[in-house]
């Protein structure tokens, strides 16, 4: 399975951007999709996840209610809408899928990665 996610770029606060994250190579309908991030000198964090339904989304607390995570099964595609962009969600945000259902909050839970898409937010 191969995962390339694109859309990052250079916003300003307040701003808005959508990553999406196309995968390739396997059953994309029956993955558990998420979104992780790794700001510049911190550890890899959740973001959002996704079932494979698409019926159930969860996010990290710092992001509820500013993006939203989608998946169009057509298009083998999950999308992060981010809205009210803040400085500190600068970080180079990364896809990841997991073919066994149940995927949450956890790196380690993912089994294929994207390449990254860099995302900076300027004050």
């Amino acid at each position: 399975v191969q995962l390339q996610a694109s859309g990052g770029g250079l916003v300003q606060a307040g701003g808005s951007l959508r990553l999406s994250c196309v995968a390739s190579g396997g059953t994309f309908s029956s993955y558990d999709m998420g979104w992780f991030r790794r700001a510049p000198g911190k550890e890899r964090e959740f973001v959002a996840g996704i079932r494979w339904s698409g019926g159930s989304t969860y996010y990290t607390d710092s992001v509820k209610g500013r993006f939203t995570i989608s998946r169009d099964s057509a298009k083998n595609t999950v999308y992060l809408q981010m809205n009210s962009l803040k400085p500190e969600d600068t970080a180079v945000y990364y896809c990841a899928a997991e073919p066994r259902w149940g995927a949450g909050r956890l790196a380690t839970e993912y089994t294929y990665w994207g390449q990254g898409t860099l995302v900076t937010v300027s004050s």
